[in-house]
């Protein structure tokens, strides 16, 4: 028995130097063995390559590397090519048989996938025969022309242009709206190099009235046919509910017609308040049914409005040229906002106390500036009479405008005027241009606003304007109300 400690350095160590003893004991040729075998043993055959680049170590561990790739190509088996059967090269019948059931022919007009090949009682013919008519469908787009429709169709610029002259005498052909299909069948030409004539053709020109082309004789004559229309408006009602415009377009109400019913009432109520889900709405709108089944809705007639204890009757009427919606008692419910004198121009100067630009000490600006480029156009900010326009001292050219017995707008520095005193302008209408005329330091507009007679701040001011009828016009409007009520419901006759 002996402790860990009493083996020396190690266990191979200790072992190597008694082999070394007993090699000696042996023999001097057993003693040279041993010694080469343990100088074999400390040499690394295989150094890192990376490492010691150019040194012996190193080339002693490339020619190590050199000599296992040499054995192992010496001792490997060869690399040599396997032959298969070559198939041989299709002839042209079987080439055909393979191309009949190939993805080709879904290029060629196929409808299956599959063409099946001529056979060999197949006969190849030079002149084939066109069909004797071809059926197809033009279709007018969008700011299309009515003759190149048909000459992209396949008809000849002349007949094309002859067919244009002849609907242009029933209907202008630039008010067929886009969309409109025009079946044609073209008939058999005359000459292989001439495009082939219209046999016949049909068109719905207008909602009341379609045409129809026929060749009789080797002449296209043309054929009108009236389509009877019923033009009784449309008369929808219906509950609020959870939402007007739910359950209006539940009701059968055109959206467009939807649209202008909601401008109409809504400066009369309260959304939030009045639109309560037992509120009643009542809207009449231009409808027009044919015959032949199509529908066209047109505009808003009348809006009404059962809500919070009180009944809304609007009725659209026209007087001195201008359109509103008037109550059933004649008070108009237009609402003119204030527009801008010069769009997108820059305030300059404000209402209020400043250093004079001109001057040099302090002084009440009575109106605000717009900063523009001569030229800018000035719009009146709404409907008036003018009670003044030509050359005003200090303001250069001049404009005034009363909008009502209250109200009244200047226009200061203009360097052109575009209305007569007197005349009657309408909100936004052009009225003059930016200039720098009279006591002025650049070009700007000085726009002031009125009441009584008194300038205030424009800014504050917002100008709306009721019209009311009365006389004649007032019994005109109650009798054309009494007849759109007269209307039954849809669904009710």
């Amino acid at each position: 028995m002996f402790k860990r400690a009493d083996q020396g350095p190690g266990v191979l160590g200790n072992t190597a130097s008694l082999s070394m003893e007993h090699a000696v004991a042996a023999g001097p040729l057993s003693a040279r063995l041993a010694s080469a075998t343990h100088s074999l043993r400390r040499i690394d055959w295989i150094p890192d390559l990376g490492t010691e680049v150019g040194s012996l170590r190193w080339f002693r561990g490339l020619a190590t590397c050199a000599a296992l790739c040499f054995g192992a190509l010496y001792v490997g088996p060869g690399i040599k090519p396997l032959y298969g059967a070559v198939p041989r090269v299709a002839d042209n019948k079987a080439w055909q048989e393979t191309r009949s059931l190939a993805v080709q022919p879904l290029a060629l007009g196929s409808d299956s996938g599959r063409r099946m090949a001529p056979t060999p009682a197949a006969v190849f013919i030079n002149n084939i025969p066109e069909r004797p008519t071809l059926d197809l469908v033009a279709t007018i787009g969008q700011g299309d022309g009515f003759a190149r429709v048909l000459a992209r169709a396949g008809v000849s610029d002349a007949e094309a242009t002859r067919i244009a002259q002849m609907v242009s005498s029933v209907v202008n052909p630039a008010d067929i709206p886009s969309g409109t299909a025009m079946p044609i069948v073209l008939g058999p030409r005359i000459n292989t190099a001439d495009a082939r004539p219209v046999q016949s053709l049909d068109l719905r020109a207008r909602f009341d009235m379609r045409l129809e082309f026929r060749r009789l004789g080797g002449e296209l004559l043309l054929k009108k046919i009236p389509i009877a229309i019923d033009k009784s408006p449309l008369r929808i009602q219906g509950v609020v509910g959870d939402g007007l415009y739910r359950s209006a377009r539940a009701a059968g109400a055109p959206p467009k017609a939807i649209e202008a019913y909601i401008k109409a009432i809504a400066p009369n109520i309260n959304f939030d308040r009045d639109l309560t889900p037992d509120a009643r709405f009542d809207i009449i709108v231009e409808n027009e049914r044919a015959e032949t089944g199509e529908v066209r809705s047109g505009r808003l007639l009348y809006a009404g409005l059962q809500a919070s204890e009180r009944t809304y009757q609007l009725l659209e009427w026209t007087i001195d040229g201008r359109t509103e919606w008037y109550e059933a008692s004649g008070v108009g419910q237009r609402r003119a906002s204030f527009v801008m004198p010069v769009q997108s121009a820059r305030i300059s100067s404000g209402f209020g106390w400043r250093v004079h630009p001109i001057l040099g000490y302090s002084k009440f600006h009575q109106g605000m500036d717009y900063a523009a480029v001569v030229g800018t156009p000035v719009y009146a900010v709404a409907d008036g009479l003018v009670s003044f326009a030509g050359r005003h001292g200090g303001n250069g050219n001049y404009i005034r405008l009363n909008h009502s017995s209250i109200l009244g707008t200047s226009y200061s520095h203009l360097s052109r005027i575009v209305v007569d005193p007197g005349s009657r302008v309408a909100q936004g209408q052009l009225i003059g241009y930016v200039g720098t005329t009279g006591f002025s330091t650049g070009p700007h507009l000085h726009f002031e606003v009125f009441k009584n007679g008194v300038p205030v701040n424009p800014a504050g001011v917002s100008f709306a304007t009721t019209s009311l009828l009365s006389g004649g016009a007032l019994d005109a409007f109650n009798a054309r109300r009494r007849a759109l009520l007269s209307i039954p419901v849809a669904g009710s006759r």
